[in-house]
C-alpha cells in the first residue's frame, strides 16, 4: 500500500500534524482509540493550552529550538481553532485553559480536521520495522492479525515519550530515530510526584499547602499536596523537571505572608496565645504538628524572643528536604529528554539526515512546564510538520 504521509501516533501532535498535511495521510496508532492522554488531561477536560505560553516555559538541551514552531502557531490560532469547533473554555489559573464540557471534545475536533483534510487512521495497529529505500519508507506493520506494508514519501514520528506506560507508551520513537542516526538525549520523567523514604508524609496525606518551592536552576508558587507516598501537587510536579537525584528542594510554606512582622506584632497584643494556635491561622493543623518534631513550636507569642521569631521563619520559609526519587514514568505526565534536536530543522520539524523524516510532539527533546504547555507544544510542533509535508508536494 502506497500513502504520501504515514504518522506513526495518533496523538495530539499526530492528529495535528495529520490535519495540515495535505492529501494522502495515514495515521496508525497501537491503541483502541485516537488521543488517549487528552481524553485523560485536566482530570477529563483537558488543559489544552496556556494564555501565557512562552519559550522560557521549556525544557531541552537547545534552548532555542522550539521559538520557530511556538511564534508561528501560537496559544491563540489553537484558542481560534477550538472556538471554531464550538468548544467552550474557561481559564482555570495562571493562564490554564480548559474545556468547560469533556476533553474528549477536543479528540472529536482533532477528527473532524484530519476528516476534512481526508486523512485516514488506523487503529490497533502496532509496527514491526522500518526502512528506508530509494527515497521512500517502507514500515511493515501488524493490523486485523495480518501484516500489512505501507511505502511512504514522508514518516512523521509521533509516538510521544515513555511517560504513563500503562496507557501503551513506548520508546518507539527514539528506536527508530536511532537507527537513522540520530542521536536520543538522556530521558528520564517530568512532571511526576516525590517519593520519601517510610512513609515519612503519610499521617498529612490529602493535605494541600500553598507553597514556593525551589532549587538552584527554577522556582514555582503553587499548591503542594502531601500523600502517602512522598509530595505532589502543581508546585511539585513543576519543580520535579529541574532535579535530581540526591538534591534537595526548598520548601516556602508560607510564600504570600510576612510572618515575622505578624508575629512581633501579635506578641505584644495577643502575648498569651500559643504559639501552634497562631501558626494554625496560616498552616493546616496537621502540617503544625508534623513540623513540631523538627522545630519546637512550644510556648506563647509574649515569650518569643526576636531571635526565635527569625529562626522560626527561616525555618518555615527555607524547609529543606531530599526526595528519595519520583514516582516514575508509572505517574509522570511527560518525558524529559528525547529525539536530539541538534538533528532536526526547527522550522519543518524534519530530519537533517533523512529527507522525509520528521518528529513531533512528546518525541522531541523538548519538555514544557505543566500547565497546558506541552500541549501547546503538540498543536506548534505537528503544525509546522504538516505545513512543511504540505509545501513540498505543492
Amino acid at each position: 500500500m502506497d500513502v504520501k504521509t504515514l504518522i506513526l501516533g495518533a496523538g495530539a501532535a499526530g492528529m495535528m500534524t495529520a490535519a495540515h498535511a495535505g492529501p494522502g495521510v495515514l495515521v496508525v496508532d497501537h491503541a483502541k482509540a485516537p488521543g488517549e492522554k487528552i481524553r485523560i488531561s485536566g482530570g477529563g477536560r483537558c488543559n489544552f493550552t496556556n494564555m501565557y505560553c512562552e519559550p522560557q516555559n521549556y525544557l531541552g538541551e537547545n534552548k532555542h529550538f522550539h521559538k520557530s514552531a511556538l511564534s508561528r502557531y501560537t496559544q491563540w490560532d489553537f484558542i481560534e481553532l477550538v472556538g471554531q469547533h464550538g468548544i467552550a473554555w474557561h481559564e482555570k489559573t495562571l493562564g490554564q485553559l480548559f474545556c468547560d464540557d469533556k476533553a474528549t471534545q477536543i479528540v472529536s475536533m482533532l477528527l473532524a480536521e484530519m476528516d476534512k483534510a481526508g486523512a485516514d487512521l488506523w487503529l490497533q495497529t502496532s509496527v514491526l520495522e522500518v526502512a528506508h529505500r530509494d527515497g521512500h519508507f517502507v514500515t511493515r506493520m501488524s493490523r486485523e492479525g495480518r501484516e500489512v506494508t505501507v511505502t511512504s514519501d514522508a514518516l512523521v514520528l509521533a509516538t510521544g515519550g515513555k511517560s504513563i506506560p500503562k496507557m501503551g507508551a513506548t520508546g518507539l520513537a527514539y528506536d527508530i530515530a536511532r537507527q537513522f542516526g540520530h542521536e536520543v538525549t538522556e530521558t528520564r520523567p517530568g512532571l511526576v510526584p516525590f517519593t520519601f523514604d517510610k512513609g515519612r508524609f503519610s499521617a498529612l496525606s490529602g493535605t494541600a499547602v500553598n507553597t514556593r518551592i525551589s532549587n538552584d536552576k527554577a522556582g514555582f508558587e503553587e499548591a503542594m499536596l502531601f500523600t502517602h507516598r512522598g509530595l505532589s501537587g502543581p508546585a511539585i510536579l513543576q519543580i520535579s523537571s529541574y532535579w535530581r537525584e540526591g538534591e534537595e528542594v526548598v520548601i516556602d510554606l508560607l510564600p504570600q505572608t510576612n510572618l515575622a512582622e505578624i508575629l512581633r506584632t501579635k506578641r505584644r497584643t495577643e502575648g498569651k496565645r500559643a504559639l501552634t494556635t497562631e501558626l494554625g491561622h496560616h498552616l493546616p493543623s496537621r502540617v503544625v504538628e508534623h513540623l513540631s518534631e523538627t522545630f519546637d513550636f512550644k510556648g506563647n507569642l509574649g515569650d518569643l524572643s526576636d531571635s526565635r521569631i527569625d529562626d522560626l521563619c527561616t525555618f518555615l520559609g527555607a524547609w529543606a528536604l531530599k526526595p528519595t526519587g519520583t514516582e516514575g514514568y508509572r505517574t509522570a505526565e511527560v518525558t524529559l529528554g528525547g529525539i536530539s534536536t541538534e538533528g532536526l530543522s526547527a522550522k519543518t520539524m524534519e530530519s537533517k539526515h533523512i529527507p522525509g523524516l520528521h518528529v513531533v510532539g512528546e518525541a522531541a527533546d523538548v519538555t514544557g512546564w505543566l500547565g497546558g504547555y506541552n500541549f501547546q507544544w503538540a498543536w506548534s510542533s505537528g503544525w509546522a510538520a504538516g505545513q512543511a509535508i504540505r509545501q513540498r508536494r505543492q
